[in-house]
């Protein structure tokens, strides 16, 4: 498979990446296209990690998403990547393709899927939007694969039922649609950069999500997901629930990055998560206890797994731990399903 052209970028940072000197340890950090929600997450949680501990240097790259961040770390030219929950979900079960040997620094955080449109729209469900023009994302991003699963469990597809529109940019979505050139947006999460531009427009927004029967049917099809729910408030004007389906994002870092280096990336987060969710409302969710909550042991990378020992969530012998089906907690978005997805 050819690696596009940004690695090209990426040479230069490979030989410092990881390396102790003066200036402290090089973390090359693959986010996503901009305008997006990964690459406001990857920015902020960066600037927070650079801040807490003087001796990381996290530079973040601007990617193509998701799958393009899962190439560049099969490849060693980066060391951490942000990964949609589907996109991960199918490299590391090796659905569909070989197994990637890449191991988990944290989650991120929930991502129930829906579509935007605005508020003066006429739209009140999916059917509805059914032969218009929907922008779907990025040709690289996980949400499309999400969107796939979320629409074959209704017996429909991106690009027969609808006028699929692919972004070349993460950042054209929300001027489609409030230009009238798409008649929604579909996305991911809470805090999602497109949602809210779309929520603080002149029309404001109102969201679309699978019914209750639909979500039934969603998870037949693909048990996979989760439901989960954006609670009211979020976005500007949005005064109930969203009830959805999706899959925790997560942050993968390359299986042979030093221990050491991940173990400070952990603990960085950690004690910056605080500042953190002041800065973004999903950054609340970006917490070493859903970590350990929804990754296996053997998922974690060592590094990540000594700090969670150290700090009480992983018991010394980590093979002992045997992870429940306890719900999210209340820091997280409600579900109704009592087993959640393990990493």
């Amino acid at each position: 498979m050819r690696i596009p052209s940004v690695v090209l970028l990426l040479v230069s940072l490979a030989t410092g990446v990881s390396a102790h000197g003066d200036e402290g340890t090089r973390v090359s950090w693959a986010t996503a296209t901009k305008g997006g929600g990964f690459q406001l997450f990857g920015a902020t949680i960066a600037d927070v990690i650079n801040t807490v501990d003087e001796r990381l240097d996290v530079e973040t790259l601007a990617t193509r998403g998701s799958r393009q961040n899962l190439q560049l770390l099969e490849a060693g030219s980066v060391d951490v990547g942000q990964v949609e929950g589907n996109a991960a979900r199918v490299a590391l079960d090796g659905i569909d393709r070989p197994a990637v040997d890449l191991k988990v620094l944290s989650v991120m955080y929930p991502n129930p899927g829906m579509f935007v449109v605005r508020g003066d729209s006429d739209y009140r469900d999916i059917d509805d939007l059914k032969g218009h023009p929907i922008a779907f994302g990025t040709q690289a991003s996980g949400l499309r694969i999400l969107a796939q699963d979320v629409l074959d469990g209704l017996g429909l597809k991106p690009d027969s039922d609808f006028r699929q529109i692919i972004l070349g940019k993460a950042a054209e979505g929300p001027g489609l649609v409030m230009g009238g050139e798409a008649e929604a947006l579909w996305g991911a999460g809470i805090g999602w950069p497109g949602f809210v531009e779309i929520a603080n427009g002149p029309a404001g927004a109102r969201f679309i999500a699978p019914s209750t029967g639909q979500i039934e049917r969603i998870l037949r099809k693909h048990p996979h997901l989760r439901e989960m729910t954006v609670p009211a408030g979020t976005y500007r004007g949005q005064e109930e629930d969203v009830r959805s389906v999706g899959l925790w994002s997560l942050i993968l870092v390359r299986p042979d990055l030093d221990s050491e280096t991940v173990y400070r990336l952990a603990r960085a987060i950690h004690r910056g998560q605080g500042t953190l969710a002041e800065r973004l409302p999903q950054g609340r969710y970006t917490r070493p206890e859903n970590t350990v909550r929804y990754v296996t042991i053997d998922r974690l990378h060592p590094g990540a797994a000594r700090y969670y020992r150290e700090i009480g969530l992983l018991p010394a012998d980590v093979g002992s731990l045997a992870h429940d089906a306890s719900p999210l907690d209340a820091h997280a978005p409600a579900t109704g399903n009592t087993g959640q997805r393990r990493w």
